[in-house]
């Protein structure tokens, strides 16, 4: 009886299928190296999540809320460890640029959900709402109450999410192959500075525990990005985060996208999928051309402009430059600049385009 027992609780936790997941993400991953694609440490575990909820099914099973936080904290210091002063004064004296691009991007796939809404591409005011590069949360809980389908939105977004991320990882590996060179070999367990590391735990947790607090909506990226830049500008904390590490933090984030893409949801989408896909291609096509605009008029080199104005998520773009030969400080100002901005005017912007519509529902 107690054997019983123990075998029930392991499998009413999820343990079999935790076991499944992280054996599938081990072998995806390790295969994806075998052609040096870049982050593949990301790509590898959310090509496994999809694979494990599309076939076995996953039930309830989700990365807990805690560790996937603290991973999505461990992201935002990798992308603050490549700030340093001189960059920001590079980045203010090309605000006018950043900016530019920033909301280009923006009105691309606001004016790109407009026009699949006015001619009906998705039902109601779907893709208003699912082609919004950023601030997926917030889309999805806003947009049932203006007659949008939320599941069709969230499905659209995190599909999105996945397309560009296997997308800019390709990419990235192309044009390694065409210049001829390779990318860096991957150190799993690199030398660590100790009391570096233990610093950077203890901050980590600090940011962790006062967005939770203060409740800051896409904090766990943004607030450990431009304190740790900050505090690693003035001398006070050496950020160290050595491989083994960010590849934990690589794989929860991973986990999280692919495990959303249920059966159940599938089914519900499976009419509307090659429409939903079109869309998410062209948004991305139309954000490629924004991206040869930048090279042209700008000098920025091609895979740099490409990452910079790909169309989220940052958690994913950011750990792909940062396993790239890119300017990673440029792609990341450019989609942390793109993230707030779409925080503080993305669901005001769909909600008044969802009216002037016609199509969206009075919310409650």
């Amino acid at each position: 009886m107690p054997l019983n027992h123990a075998r029930r609780l392991l499998r009413d936790a999820g343990l079999p299928k935790w076991a499944l997941l992280l054996t599938l993400s081990t072998a995806f991953t390790v295969f994806l190296e075998l052609f040096a694609l870049p982050a593949s440490l990301l790509i590898g575990p959310m090509v496994a999540a999809i694979a494990l909820a599309l076939t076995v099914g996953t039930g309830k099973l989700r990365v807990p809320l805690l560790p996937l936080q603290f991973g999505q904290v461990l992201v935002g210091l990798m992308m603050a460890r490549t700030i340093t002063p001189d960059i920001l004064g590079a980045m203010a004296k090309d605000a006018p640029l950043f900016l530019l691009f920033v909301f280009s991007v923006i009105a691309i796939a606001t004016g790109l959900g407009w026009l699949l809404t006015r001619w009906q591409v998705l039902p109601g005011t779907t893709a208003v709402w699912g082609s919004s590069p950023g601030a997926a949360s917030a889309m999805v809980i806003m947009s049932e109450a203006y007659g949008a389908d939320a599941r069709l939105v969230a499905f659209m977004q995190y599909l999105r999410v996945v397309f560009v991320a296997v997308g800019a990882s390709v990419i990235s590996r192309l044009w390694v192959a065409a210049d001829g060179g390779e990318p860096p070999p991957l150190v799993l367990f690199p030398a660590v500075d100790w009391p570096a590391l233990a610093a950077t735990l203890a901050f980590a947790g600090f940011c962790a525990y006062g967005v939770r607090r203060l409740r800051i909506q896409g904090g766990m990226i943004i607030v450990p990005l431009f304190l740790g830049a900050f505090l690693q500008g003035v001398g006070l904390l050496k950020i160290e985060l050595p491989m083994w590490l960010l590849a934990t933090a690589y794989a929860l984030v991973g986990w999280s996208i692919g495990l959303r893409f249920t059966r159940s949801i599938i089914s519900h989408v499976a009419r509307a999928l090659p429409r939903v896909a079109a869309c998410i291609v062209l948004l991305m096509a139309l954000c490629g051309c924004m991206a040869a605009a930048l090279h042209v008029f700008a000098g920025i080199d091609p895979l740099t402009a490409y990452l910079a104005t790909s169309p989220g998520g940052a958690d994913s773009v950011a750990i792909i430059a940062a396993s790239s030969d890119v300017d990673v400080p440029f792609v990341m100002a450019m989609q942390t600049g793109r993230f707030l901005v779409i925080l503080l005017i993305g669901p005001a912007l769909a909600r008044f385009i969802a009216r002037r519509s016609g199509l969206a529902e009075n919310p409650a």
